[in-house]
């Protein structure tokens, strides 16, 4: 599978989680921005990179750190390795 494929389905299966969890989901047009998903709830938003086998790197996550939200807004990566079912999970706090 390429890279591009493993990352749409990655970030599918965030979603699907997400969504799960009761959060309406917006994906990010083109994923070129910060975040890739946003998940809105009664109670708050969260801004999801998805990443898949690998961190990011300091700088990305450095730009995620620095992103300015509300206080009811919280940053996450979802990393999801080959073959395991759920992501590891990331949050990423405000400097």
């Amino acid at each position: 599978m390429n890279r591009k494929a493993k990352g749409s389905r990655n970030e599918r299966r965030s979603r699907d989680l997400l969504k799960a969890e009761g959060f309406e989901v917006l994906k990010a047009g083109g994923s070129l921005g910060t975040f890739d998903l946003v998940g809105i709830s009664a109670e708050e938003v969260l801004l999801v990179q998805v990443k898949s086998n690998q961190w990011p790197p300091l700088k990305e996550i450095e730009t995620i750190r620095g992103f300015n939200c509300p206080t009811n807004c919280r940053k996450v990566i979802h990393r999801w390795n080959d073959r395991i079912s759920a992501p590891e999970v990331r949050e990423i706090n405000h400097e």
